[in-house]
């Protein structure tokens, strides 16, 4: 897969583009990266401006249009290979599993990172996609795309040391993945459950299940409803709903 970024601060992704799983599957040839400094295609002067006050007044600066289309051009011109485009805005859909595994069977990504008091509206017609990761505002698009770069490049083949790794986890079966443990076996008077210890896979994979049905329902409830769930693991979830759990509004 090749993956373009667009943004004025593209210094800020070569550190994590070469760490960890990234920088490996780079180096395996799995996946293709290139950032782009939006202000090579910057108006005229020395200034090299892409942003200017909004139309109607209010606060802050407009990411203006003719950088942003002139730059998503010559980027998208850098491959035969079809991008799919996609501007990261709060206003986006929100980043899923399930919307990650679809960008991961592209052979080409262009991720547009808006910046200031986000971009002018004319922009959103250059796009295939708008995304966002949370209903919540950063100071740009920077660390959203690298999210979404990581997100995605986990799932392409010969990425992952284990294959089974990107499917066993949280949301892969629409849950929050089940508790993990290793040695010792007790730490500080805590335990790992015994059945863990038992050598029967198929007891223990049944614990997992409904381990994942469990934390799901404490923590991320909204998720049940679309959730492949069996009687008994519905009667579960409503049971564990029943209990107390932490108010985020209360943190």
């Amino acid at each position: 897969m090749r993956v373009d970024v667009i943004s004025v601060l593209p210094e800020m992704f070569e550190p994590a583009m070469s760490a960890s799983m990234l920088g490996i599957a780079r180096d395996r040839g799995v996946l293709e990266f290139h950032a782009h400094d939006l202000r090579t295609w910057a108006l005229p002067g020395v200034h090299r401006q892409v942003d200017d006050a909004p139309y109607g007044g209010g606060p802050g600066m407009v990411m203006r249009p003719e950088p942003l289309f002139a730059a998503i051009r010559a980027v998208g011109a850098l491959d035969e290979r079809p991008a799919l485009t996609i501007l990261m805005t709060p206003q986006g859909v929100p980043l899923s599993q399930n919307l990650v595994e679809k960008l991961a069977t592209h052979e080409r990504i262009v991720l547009v990172c808006g910046r200031y008091e986000g971009v002018d509206e004319r922009v959103r017609e250059a796009v295939d996609l708008e995304v966002s990761i949370g209903d919540y505002v950063m100071t740009g698009g920077e660390l959203p795309a690298m999210v979404v770069v990581d997100a995605v490049c986990r799932l392409l083949p010969g990425v992952l040391g284990d294959d089974e790794s990107s499917t066993d986890e949280s949301f892969s079966w629409g849950l929050l993945e089940y508790p993990h443990y290793t040695r010792p076996a007790s730490f500080e008077q805590r335990d790992v459950p015994a059945i863990l210890l038992s050598g029967d896979h198929a007891r223990i994979a049944s614990w997992r299940r409904e381990q994942a049905v469990l934390r799901t329902a404490r923590s991320r409830p909204d998720l049940l409803e679309a959730a492949d769930l069996s009687p008994a693991e519905r009667a579960l979830a409503d049971q564990a709903l029943d209990t107390d759990r932490t108010d985020p509004e209360e943190v």
